[in-house]
C-alpha cells in the first residue's frame, strides 16, 4: 500500500492550473479597507512610517497563521502554541544569555517547538485523543514550565544589538524590515507545501475524510505528526522573531495572539471543518487583523469601537468569501428567503 498515494495524489497534483486566483474575497476586503483608510485618515496611511510599523508587528502572527492553515486543513486544531512561543522565547534568551550563542538559541528554540509539536501530534495521531482537547491542556502545560524555568522574570538581549543574528532576523534590507521577508518566505513555502506537494495533498486528504485517506494508503498517523512538528517548528520561529525585535523575552510572550491567528486563517476562507484550505486567504487575513487596530485608531474613532468594527469585518469577509467562492449558497438563501416572503 506504500506505494498507492503516490498513484492517486499524483493526478490530482498534475490537474491543478500553475496559477489560480486563491483569496480573491479577502483580497478585495483587504484594498477596501486600505482605501477606507487612506480616505479616513490620509496624513498616516499616505505614509510609510506605518507600513513599516506594520511589517514589524504582523509577520510572527502571520506566520503562526500559515502553519495554523494546516493544521485546520487536515481537520485538527493547535492551541498550543501561546505556549510554545513562551518557552521557545526562553530557550533562545537562555542559551543567548547564559552561552552567548544566539544561533544556537535560534536552533533551541526551533528544536523547542518541534519537540513540543512531536507530542502534540502524537497523544492525537497515536494515543487517538481530540487535538482541541490536547493542545489546551499543552497550553496551560507548556506555559507553566516557561514561568518555571524563567522564575517569571524577563530576560534582556540588548547585548545583540547591532549583531549579526539581529540584523538577519531583526534588521532592514532596502528599508524593509528583514521580518517581512522571513514572512514572505515562509508564505511561498507553505503554498508548495499545500499545493505542489505530496504532504499537502495527504492533509487535504486527512481533513476530508480520514477513512478515504487511510484506503488511498495515506499514514495518516505519520502525516499528523509531522503537521504539529510543523507547527511547533513555526511557532519556535517566531517567538525568535518577537524576541529579537523587542531584544528581551517576558514569560507572557505570545498571550494574546491566539484569536487573531485564528481569526486571519478563516477570514482567509479555510474551512473549519477541513479538506479545503487557501494560504494567500490566510496571508491577506493575516495583514487584515494585524493592522485594524491601528487603522481605526488613525481615522479617529474611538478605542472602544474597535471590537466592534473587527466583527463587522470579519462577517463581511466571510459573507463576501462565500458569495463569490460559492455563488450557489447564495442563490438558495435566495429562494429561501423569497419563499418565506
Amino acid at each position: 500500500m506504500s506505494g498507492t498515494p503516490m498513484k492517486q495524489t499524483a493526478p490530482m497534483l498534475a490537474r491543478r492550473p500553475a496559477f489560480k486566483l486563491e483569496g480573491l474575497p479577502i483580497i478585495v476586503v483587504f484594498f477596501v479597507l486600505i482605501g477606507l483608510f487612506i480616505g479616513f485618515a490620509p496624513g498616516v496611511f499616505l505614509n510609510w512610517p506605518i507600513y513599516n510599523s506594520f511589517l514589524v508587528t504582523i509577520p510572527p502572527m502571520l506566520i503562526l497563521s500559515l502553519g495554523l492553515t494546516l493544521v485546520i486543513a487536515a481537520g485538527e486544531i493547535d492551541l498550543s502554541f501561546p505556549a510554545v512561543i513562551a518557552l521557545s522565547g526562553f530557550l533562545f534568551a537562555y542559551v543567548t544569555r547564559h552561552f552567548g550563542m544566539p544561533w544556537l538559541g535560534l536552533a533551541a528554540a526551533i528544536a523547542g517547538g518541534a519537540v513540543i509539536g512531536i507530542i502534540n501530534g502524537w497523544l492525537v495521531a497515536v494515543i487517538g485523543i481530540p487535538s482541541i482537547i490536547i493542545t489546551i491542556g499543552t497550553s496551560f502545560f507548556w506555559s507553566g514550565v516557561a514561568t518555571v524555568l524563567s522564575g517569571g522574570m524577563s530576560y534582556t538581549l540588548q547585548r545583540l544589538t547591532g549583531s549579526a543574528i539581529n540584523g538577519v532576523f531583526a534588521g532592514t534590507l532596502f528599508g524593509i524590515p528583514a521580518e517581512a521577508f522571513w514572512a514572505l518566505g515562509v508564505a511561498v513555502a507553505v503554498w508548495f507545501i499545500l499545493n505542489r506537494h505530496r504532504f499537502g495533498e495527504h492533509l487535504l486528504f486527512i481533513g476530508d475524510s480520514r477513512e478515504v485517506a487511510r484506503v488511498v494508503g495515506i499514514n495518516t498517523m505519520r502525516e499528523r505528526i509531522k503537521l504539529f512538528v510543523l507547527m511547533g517548528a513555526l511557532a519556535g520561529f517566531a517567538s525568535v522573531l518577537m524576541t529579537l525585535e523587542n531584544l528581551s523575552y517576558f514569560p507572557t510572550q505570545g498571550q494574546g495572539i491566539l484569536l487573531s491567528a485564528l481569526a486571519a486563517v478563516f477570514i482567509g476562507g479555510t474551512s473549519v471543518f477541513g479538506g479545503s484550505a487557501t494560504v494567500v486567504g490566510s496571508f491577506f487575513g493575516a495583514l487584515i487583523i494585524g493592522m485594524l487596530d491601528a487603522g481605526i485608531v488613525a481615522t479617529g474613532v474611538a478605542g472602544f469601537w474597535v471590537e466592534v468594527i473587527v466583527g463587522l469585518v470579519f462577517v463581511s469577509a466571510v459573507v463576501l468569501h462565500i458569495g463569490l467562492d460559492d455563488p450557489a449558497r447564495l442563490r438558495l438563501l435566495h429562494r429561501r428567503l423569497r419563499g418565506r416572503t
